[in-house]
């Protein structure tokens, strides 16, 4: 993994001194602290950003836990937790399990499914009914127990765009190498980005898929303020964010290496 990250980087960045500064990976942060969500921000699908509607996003037992016993219908109500600070150049490492009851009146696709979003807007710049976050997905997803092939950490994107052998790729979601997870077991997932150029999803210590050029554009958001969708901008950067959309998900051990290289005197 060592190696792998040196090379992605010296082919990105070009410069040997920068791998060998990080090749302990000394200087990670962790986002999640095992005792309250004080530092992220939640936005949910009619709602204000802030309001943490029927306590979606709850800490017990050192996880975060994503719930909807306290809704009354789920109403679209697709949630995100966003950490408070956006990244450019990183390294994220995170933990996340599947498990319990889907909402039967979330739209079928949810089930077994959610997401760890990156690269995504300011939660402060989406409108009340905006549904998803301009963003990345890391998506997330649990076998059905039918025996069909179901790879997760494939990549999804609302409200952008990336390019994928060589150009722009029209599809919705890229599916990832992954073999397939059960639910109701741990499985952890790394992202590493480097800015608007090569971003590597790797699923319990495995390469599954690299793209490349995140960018606004696409479809699927809904809602949005036209100011901020700017067809074929170039992320640089943005917010990190743990998605709600019907299926019970928890999260732990969320942690971030800053990988942005540091400008020269």
């Amino acid at each position: 993994m060592k190696l792998y990250y040196c090379l992605v980087t010296l082919l990105v960045l070009g410069t040997t001194a920068y791998c060998q500064r990080n090749a302990d990976k000394k200087g990670w942060k962790t986002l999640f602290n095992g005792k309250d969500i004080n530092d992220w921000v939640p936005k949910i699908n009619h709602h204000e950003v802030g309001e943490n509607y029927g306590n979606t996003f709850r800490v017990e037992d050192g996880i975060i836990k994503v719930r909807y016993d306290q809704y009354d219908v789920f109403n679209e109500q697709f949630g995100h937790l966003y950490y408070k600070q956006p990244f450019s150049y990183y390294h994220l490492v995170f933990e996340y399990r599947i498990e319990g009851e889907w909402r039967k009146d979330a739209p079928g696709y949810t089930i077994k499914n959610s997401g760890v979003m990156f690269h995504s807007q300011d939660p402060k710049s989406m409108p009340r009914e905006q549904n998803w976050p301009i963003s990345i997905e890391f998506q997330l997803l649990a076998g059905l127990g039918d025996g069909v092939a179901r790879p997760t950490g494939n990549m999804c994107s609302p409200g952008t765009d990336v390019v994928f052998d060589g150009k722009i790729d029209s599809r919705h979601c890229i599916s990832s190498s992954s073999k397939t997870y059960e639910g109701d077991q741990w499985v952890k997932g790394e992202i590493i980005v480097l800015g608007d150029s090569l971003i590597t999803h790797i699923v319990n210590g495995d390469t599954v898929l690299q793209y490349s050029k995140p960018q606004i554009g696409g479809g699927v958001v809904a809602n949005y303020d036209p100011a901020i969708k700017q067809d074929g901008k170039l992320l640089k950067e943005g917010f990190i964010a743990l998605q709600s959309e019907g299926q019970p998900v928890d999260f732990r051990n969320i942690k971030i290496l800053n990988l942005k290289p540091e400008s020269k005197k």
